[in-house]
């Protein structure tokens, strides 16, 4: 494994005056560097869509996602696998983000267990040959994720890693390795600014890409959400309005008959269905396209 410093430590000649410039002149640089990594994220689509699609076919079978990360990079899984539940109301468990360090270490940076190898190693034990680990390390050298994701391949894990280094050390103990090759930070070394841009967005395309691909969106409406709070739960009114032409009145009385459950409910709604033949058509756990088809409905 090449021990070369990675991209992501050098230091960034477009920024090198930066403490002497206006403010305005700051932002551009740092905004500039933002736009580049978005860039970086994009060019990483063709391997980010292999990971999907492999990491379908393990969900499909009941399989789990695991988050592993330290620092900027684990803290960003973390947002990601908590966001999951509330947008597309599946189980907690389906994302899980194992942090180097746990709970404290996550909000506490004094706390530094990024190169406890044998805490990856422990951290993985959980997994299974259906499950899915994802390491995400901006230099890809991380020994925390070096400990998970070789634990999980033991395991039979499909393992994918996320870097922002085309060199990564780590890249042979992944199947699947997603690069956003950033290249050198606004601030030397400081990942947590255009690489953790790049991290952000490669997660957040994952996982989506993931929920729509088990059916938890309906084209692009966010079917699955949970409405905890009354911003949500007008929400989802107006939702199956936009996704059926139902009246607001309407759309409530579904809801309300369906106890909340919105993909229930919009099934209802598209084909005039009983409740209990929605859910029955949903239980197949295609989504609602699926279920609407096999209701004999019409999907818009």
């Amino acid at each position: 494994m090449s021990q070369a410093e990675p991209p992501t430590e050098r230091r960034n000649p477009r920024t090198a005056d930066i403490d002497t410039l206006e403010s305005g002149d700051v932002l551009r640089l740092l905004l500039d560097e933002d736009a580049r990594a978005v860039e970086a994220a994009r060019a990483a689509a063709g391997p980010l869509a292999h990971a999907v699609d492999a990491a379908h076919g393990r969900l499909a079978d009941g399989g789990r996602v695991h988050y592993f990360g330290a620092g900027a990079s684990g803290r960003l899984a973390v947002l990601d696998a908590t966001e999951i539940t509330p947008t597309f109301g599946v189980p907690r468990e389906l994302f899980t983000a194992h942090f180097a360090g746990g709970p404290a270490a996550l909000t506490d940076s004094a706390i530094d267990r990024e190169d406890a190898e044998p805490l990856g190693e422990a951290d993985a034990q959980a997994l299974g040959a259906g499950d899915v680990a994802v390491g995400i390390t901006a230099s890809g050298s991380t020994r925390y994720v070096a400990g998970a994701l070789r634990a999980a391949r033991a395991a039979g894990a499909l393992t994918v890693l996320v870097t922002c280094n085309p060199d990564a050390p780590l890249r042979d103990l992944a199947e699947i390795v997603v690069v956003a090759d950033t290249g050198p930070e606004a601030l030397t070394g400081s990942t947590r600014l255009k690489a953790g841009t790049a991290t952000k967005v490669l997660l957040n395309a994952f996982s989506t890409a993931l929920m729509i691909k088990a059916g938890r969106t309906y084209g692009n409406l966010m079917v699955g959400l949970v409405a905890t709070n009354a911003k949500l739960a007008e929400r989802a009114v107006s939702l199956l309005a936009e996704a059926t032409g139902a009246g607001a009145d309407a759309c409530r009385a579904a809801l309300a008959e369906a106890d909340g459950a919105i993909p229930e409910a919009l099934v209802r709604l598209l084909t005039g269905c009983s409740a209990a033949e929605a859910r029955a058509a949903l239980g197949t756990g295609q989504g609602v396209r699926s279920a609407v088809a096999a209701l004999g409905g019409h999907a818009g």
